[in-house]
């Protein structure tokens, strides 16, 4: 595995400050959850403080995409809150962001990387190597996810 070259005015960083999780959690919830309606905190869970967080932050400090992984056993790895602002979508961004991931969860030896993928999102995680391995739940009644599976090879 190979990881994503940033491009130039780009830089991959982990939040550290207050202020650094006060804005990764601002675009976590403006891409995931403002636009149902659901207020801030509802972006955050109980595993924040166990997870490992990274950012792309563009030459200005802005923040522009993010994601968090998190283990689930000695073997497995989960990803989850990946968003990018909008403003960047459809620039490679949210790919560097899941593959600086699955580095850290390869070099922590788990074989393999799960999500649950937006229905919306699974193309952008087959074109990332995951595939479908099950239907899995109804997010706010709306937006089905799918549970996906990438290995990684050790």
């Amino acid at each position: 595995m190979n990881p994503a070259e940033i491009p130039s005015g780009f830089s991959m960083v982990s939040p550290v400050t207050t202020m650094d999780f006060e804005t990764y959690f601002q675009l976590r919830w403006r891409v995931l959850r403002e636009p149902w309606g659901l207020l801030p905190g509802t972006e955050r869970d109980d595993q924040e403080d166990t997870s490992i967080h990274r950012m792309i932050i563009n030459r200005e400090g802005h923040l522009v995409a993010l994601g968090r992984l998190h283990y689930n056993s000695p073997s497995q790895a989960q990803v989850r809150f990946m968003a990018v602002h909008p403003d960047f979508q459809g620039k490679g961004l949210g790919s560097m962001v899941l593959n600086t991931l699955e580095e850290i969860a390869h070099t922590e030896k788990r074989v393999e990387v799960i999500l649950q993928a937006r229905e919306s999102a699974i193309r952008f995680y087959e074109k990332n190597g995951y595939v479908i391995r099950e239907k899995s739940y109804l997010l706010f009644n709306s937006i089905q996810h799918y549970l996906m599976v990438k290995n990684l090879d050790l």
